[in-house]
């Protein structure tokens, strides 16, 4: 452990883990924000610290059993079915299935269905006035749909880091620390989140694309990280365009209303 510290290396490797953890915990982030939003202040904060606890816990525990997860990469089922060639010759869709790959094409359906359940409401918020949405906000509730995501995102992530390095100390810091720092930010996320509603669609719209994304991942087609975050970033930057501009057309209001 204490060579460790004395490799360069080794805090570079601990620095660029970090970073992809939370760069990995931001889906995370956003749907805990999302699920805890529709619950009081008390049992929002309740399930966001459940939530997050149980990512740390989630990822410390599959890093225990580290061999166990390097072979949730070995095919499991095996259809036989060829899809159509690819560009290069290649089927166009896997269908070997391995562990990983089944855990995150369920999860990306469990996100499509739930983002696309969310986005109807926001969308027809009177179709569900007749408390069917007290259900769904229940604390209960909320936390089984952050361990359902959490379970997928602990995999995701812990073979994320075993591909980045091989120093088991180096994994369990930078996990640590990355939902150290999503446990800090969660409350502010949630509050911004709630107080402004065209970012709630946002990010729903977010959690539909990851969702698909994952089903394409678990389906032998891998979306480069890049363009996906990229595309997020872009989104993001207009809409804190439109926040500024309805901002200042609220600031001018009262002065027009005076004169």
């Amino acid at each position: 452990m204490l060579d460790l510290l004395a490799q360069p290396q080794a805090w570079a490797a601990f620095a660029a883990l970090v970073t992809m953890e939370i760069i990995l915990g931001i889906d995370n982030l956003i749907f805990i924000s999302i699920v805890s939003g529709k619950l009081p202040e008390r049992q929002a904060k309740i399930a966001r610290q459940v939530g997050l606890s149980l990512a740390l816990i989630l990822r410390l525990a599959l890093l225990s059993v580290i061999a166990w997860i390097v072979g949730l990469t070995a095919p499991v089922i095996d259809l036989g079915i060829q899809g159509a060639p690819g560009e290069h010759g290649e089927p166009s869709f896997e269908t070997a299935f391995s562990w990983r790959d089944l855990i995150l094409i369920a999860g990306g359906v469990f996100l499509c269905v739930k983002s696309t359940q969310e986005i109807h409401h926001k969308v027809s918020p009177g179709d569900h006035a007749d408390g069917g949405g007290k259900a769904a906000a229940s604390l209960g509730v909320a936390i089984a749909q952050i361990i359902a995501l959490d379970a997928v995102f602990s995999v995701d992530s812990i073979l994320t880091a075993i591909g980045m390095t091989d120093e088991l100390p180096i994994m369990v810091a930078a996990v640590i620390v990355a939902v150290g720092v999503m446990f800090a930010a969660a409350g502010a996320v949630t509050r911004f989140v709630n107080a402004n509603p065209s970012v709630v669609m946002l990010a729903l719209a977010f959690l539909l694309m990851i969702g698909m994304v994952l089903i394409a991942d678990g389906f032998g087609r891998h979306v480069p990280k890049g363009y996906i975050y990229s595309a997020m970033a872009f989104a993001v930057l207009v809409e804190v365009l439109n926040m500024f501009a309805r901002r200042r057309r609220h600031a001018r209001q009262p002065a027009a209303a005076h004169e």
